[in-house]
């Protein structure tokens, strides 16, 4: 045994993290002292303060209780008590989105984390960069490039759908496990569709290097907070980080200049032969618009920040998916009525490869997907940071333990913010008395007041708004589309187990949720039993 590196080293970065956090949050006390007159919840925890309500909460709705008792606006106890303000007000909220790229980025902490797994893409980056590497990017993920992806998504639902299938005449159970099925599938979806690579994951293809340089990073990417603060407190004191993961993320720099040589080459033989190029991957888009004459070579984008952005392309893509598409399958185990409409409506139509555009025609699917990604978000809530001092505006007034009216508040450079992204979906005073009843007819009726929700799509805050709103919503929206279309027309859907079960925890300061069975941890996965469907009755 080595002593010094089993033990002793653990031990010290213990010591030493804690004596900072200590030293941080005395200052961060001293510097934000008027939050701490905003109402909120008590601390119970000296280290993790109010995370651990967040972390140990079974239904991802702790934020709603606390908007209902301490209203929109009010204050949590972080890490070693430090102030995070909290706020689901529409003004305030609007004013933070509006402004993220003057005033409200993500916190330092976050992005040197992201940072060091997957490089400087556009996840991480902040102002001009962000500002630099978005004009380039946004090409890539138009209406028009997402239409040309669409038949990717449905021919790999359809792969899962047969997947399934072979995975049901194994055993008389007819069960599957929801998450191993959706991350295959997203694997290969975002393998064709962001770099032209195909992983065969569905056909039980090879252990390719990059699904397995893959699987090491977004293994640590939803890592508990010992492990994020090992690895900030490892770049703070440059200290060496684990070496697993350090291996892995430098295959993956390897990997992505491999295939961004391929699609630099490519893009530039193509434009030789006809002008432009064939291939519809987010890569050789993004390459070509960041190739494109009539951009200033200073607004380009470098190889090293191209290449940052296809790790980018795995996390988000694949997790994002993965998530909302099995709280879609378990909504549907709960509703069977709401099962039965969306089956009728989809075996309607002729064809199983459906456009984009056909996708889209389908009014039950899509008030369906929108209200799974209202009530059933991914990430649970977002963090930012004021990067100088602001004023935000409210819409609802603040009054604070010593009674006084706060109609806006002054924001000091530093401050910690959330933003509950679920519990303003969910919020009542938004949506009505019935915002926490599944109603995909709810489209119809929607009030007046969720126009205030400044979300980017159909005023939800699921994919955020304002200039750091998600690049690849539409890519998300048409393939998890595509998925349910291809799904529910062949199985019908049950719970494995029973829906008590059924618990939304998710690990210690990642906000990220969906349903999974508390009897399967920690595998943290969701069984459903599959049946098939007779198209002949």
């Amino acid at each position: 045994m080595n002593l010094t590196a089993d033990v002793i080293v653990p031990i010290a970065l213990v010591t030493v993290s804690y004596a900072l956090c200590l030293g941080i949050s005395r200052l961060y006390r001293k510097l934000f002292p008027h939050l701490r007159y905003l109402p909120g919840p008590k601390n119970p925890q000296l280290l993790y303060g109010n995370f651990i309500e967040i972390a140990d909460d079974d239904n991802a709705s702790i934020h709603e209780k606390w908007a209902e008792k301490y209203g929109p606006t009010y204050r949590l106890n972080g890490l070693m008590k430090t102030n995070i303000l909290v706020t689901q007000d529409p003004k305030a909220v609007h004013h933070i989105l509006r402004y993220s790229e003057e005033v409200y980025h993500k916190p330092d902490a976050t992005r040197a984390t992201i940072g060091q797994l997957i490089g400087n893409g556009v996840l991480v980056v902040e102002g001009e960069e962000h500002k630099m590497q978005r004009k380039v990017m946004n090409p890539a993920f138009g209406p028009v490039q997402v239409r040309a992806l669409t038949e990717i998504f449905v021919d790999k639902s359809l792969e899962l759908r047969d997947y399934w299938m072979r995975e049901i005449q194994k055993s008389s159970k007819r069960e599957v496990i929801v998450g191993a099925g959706l991350s295959k599938m997203a694997l290969d979806v975002i393998g064709r569709a962001g770099f032209n690579y195909d992983f065969q994951a569905l056909s039980e293809g090879t252990n390719s290097e990059l699904s397995r340089t893959f699987a090491v990073l977004f293994g640590t990417f939803k890592r508990t907070i010992f492990d994020i603060v090992r690895i900030q407190l490892a770049g703070f004191l440059k200290l060496p980080g684990n070496p697993v993961v350090r291996d892995a993320r430098s295959q993956m720099e390897r990997i992505g200049n491999e295939l961004l040589r391929d699609a630099k080459k490519a893009a530039q033989s193509s434009k030789k032969q006809d002008g432009m190029g064939k291939s519809r991957d987010l890569l050789s888009l993004l390459v070509k618009s960041n190739l494109d004459t009539n951009l200033p070579e200073h607004q380009r984008m470098s190889d090293e920040d191209v290449a940052a952005q296809i790790p980018t392309f795995f996390i988000a893509g694949h997790e994002t998916i993965n998530s909302s598409a099995t709280a879609a399958i378990y909504v549907l185990t709960q509703h069977k009525n709401i099962q039965t409409k969306l089956r009728q409506e989809l075996l309607a139509v002729g064809t199983d490869s459906p456009s984009m555009d056909e996708l889209n025609a389908l009014p039950y699917l899509n008030a369906f997907v929108r209200e799974v990604l209202r009530l059933y978000a991914p990430f649970t809530f977002i963090a930012r940071a004021a990067v100088k001092d602001d004023v935000m505006p409210l819409k609802e007034p603040i009054v604070d333990v010593n009674g006084k009216i706060h109609t806006e508040l002054h924001i000091k450079k530093g401050q910690l913010i959330q933003i509950p992204i679920l519990s303003m979906n969910k919020d009542k005073k938004l949506w009505g008395e019935d915002a926490l009843e599944f109603k995909p007819e709810r489209a119809d009726t929607e009030p007046e007041a969720t126009r205030e929700i400044p979300g980017v799509w159909s005023h939800l805050l699921t994919f955020i708004g304002g200039p750091r709103a998600c690049i690849g919503w539409r890519f998300s929206l048409i393939e998890m589309k595509a998925i349910l279309f291809t799904l529910v027309r062949a199985f019908e859907f049950d719970l494995a187990v029973p829906k008590e079960d059924i618990t939304f925890k998710r690990p210690l300061m990642v906000p990220l949720s969906r349903p999974i069975a508390k009897s399967r941890l920690p595998d943290r996965q969701l069984p459903v039993i599959l049946t098939p469907v007779n198209r002949d009755n």
